[in-house]
């Protein structure tokens, strides 16, 4: 999760141009590749130079303020972006954000108030009883 108080018109890569509300920022990803989720957090952690993903553009103008994740061999970002979609107040800053491999409108949520992680959780838990608890990471 990431937030910003920042209202300024963000360009991301060739996606098109993402207008930056104050609020939190939900983006979803998976960290499958080399080095995990560890290297992943490590890159996404920090504001990078040379923009790769849609995040990182994103994250030039926002802070990282929590980190949900889930262990687990199954790719579950594809369901936790539906689910999140679901949750009260979320709304969609840009379509295709995070999403050009795959079929989801958007793996950027918006919300004007902090959302809820445990809401999060339950409504994943009525989608899929399977489904391995939502960790908190702490930020600071």
């Amino acid at each position: 999760m990431l937030a910003t108080s920042t209202a300024a018109p963000v360009r991301v890569g060739r996606l098109g141009e993402l207008q930056l509300r104050s609020g939190f920022y939900v983006y979803i990803g998976s960290a499958h590749g080399p080095g995990g989720l560890r290297a992943r957090l490590a890159h996404h952690l920090e504001p990078s130079s040379r923009p790769h993903w849609h995040i990182d553009y994103l994250r030039t103008h926002a802070n990282p303020e929590e980190v949900w994740c889930c262990y687990d061999p199954r790719p579950w970002e594809h369901e936790w972006a539906q689910r999140l979609g679901t949750l009260p107040g979320a709304s969609i800053p840009l379509a295709g954000f995070g999403a050009s491999d795959c079929a989801c409108e958007s793996h950027l949520y918006f919300f004007k108030g902090r959302p809820s992680r445990a809401a999060f959780a339950r409504s994943l838990r009525a989608f899929d009883r399977s489904h391995p608890p939502v960790l908190l990471l702490g930020l600071k």
